[in-house]
């Protein structure tokens, strides 16, 4: 983990905050809006329409993989959407982030991110972090978390998932993350019918994923970017 000192915290264009990584040159999420990119995104584009699928199939249960867990804002904002959308506690999410450099809880906390969402999503949140870096942790009746603190191509898992947020830092600065192999890796245990959603769009992402048995949607992207990508995967 980073020592706290070093680093750089920034505000963004709607007023919450994100962290600008040195090594690779890039914030963890856009300065134009940190929370508007996470709410339309990955939970508008991602986790609602997804939501709207399993409804139709009568399922009680989400699986969602992360690519880059980093300051724990699209699971937040996940958790505080369901809570909204589900009030009765239906759905059960299971919820499985990879950070190859995971962030000390104080630089959590430093974040603010408890002023976006209720103290019931925030503080089991913020005391389970450290032990879900381990392992599994129940956060409440019917959420599950964990974050593996390893290099993505080193990861591995069991069962299936109906949903990825690929929130890798971009190709431009990072684009090891970006590549086939890595595509292909994240999205084996992706069900038939599963979405994966990014901020990014580009031909090389299109055509990889198409390669790998995906459908493509181009879908307007949050603020300062055109365009987003949403994927199904057909077979």
């Amino acid at each position: 983990m980073k020592g706290i000192n070093t680093i750089q915290f920034v505000d963004t264009s709607d007023g919450s905050k994100t962290i600008y990584q040195e090594t690779i040159g890039e914030h963890y999420h856009s300065r134009h809006g940190a929370l508007g990119e996470s709410k339309h995104v990955f939970v508008g584009m991602g986790l609602e329409h997804t939501l709207q699928g399993i409804s139709a199939l009568d399922q009680s249960q989400i699986r969602i993989l992360e690519v880059g867990f980093g300051t724990g804002l699209n699971f937040l904002m996940s958790v505080d959407f369901l809570e909204r959308r589900d009030p009765t506690h239906q759905v059960q999410m299971d919820y499985l982030g990879v950070e190859a450099f995971p962030l000390p809880v104080e630089a959590l906390e430093m974040l603010d991110y408890s002023k976006l969402v209720e103290e019931s999503v925030w503080d089991p949140f913020i005391k389970s972090y450290p032990s879900a870096l381990k392992q599994q942790i129940q956060i409440s009746d019917r959420i599950n978390l964990q974050i593996l603190p390893q290099k993505i191509m080193e990861t591995s898992w069991n069962g299936e998932f109906d949903l990825i947020y690929f929130d890798a830092f971009s190709a431009t600065h990072q684009p090891e993350m970006w590549t086939k192999e890595v595509l292909a890796h994240v999205t084996k245990n992706l069900a038939k019918g599963g979405v994966f959603v990014t901020y990014s769009i580009t031909g090389d992402l299109k055509r990889s994923l198409k390669g790998l048995g995906f459908s493509i949607e181009k879908l307007p992207g949050a603020a300062g970017k055109r365009e987003m990508l949403r994927a199904v995967k057909e077979n």
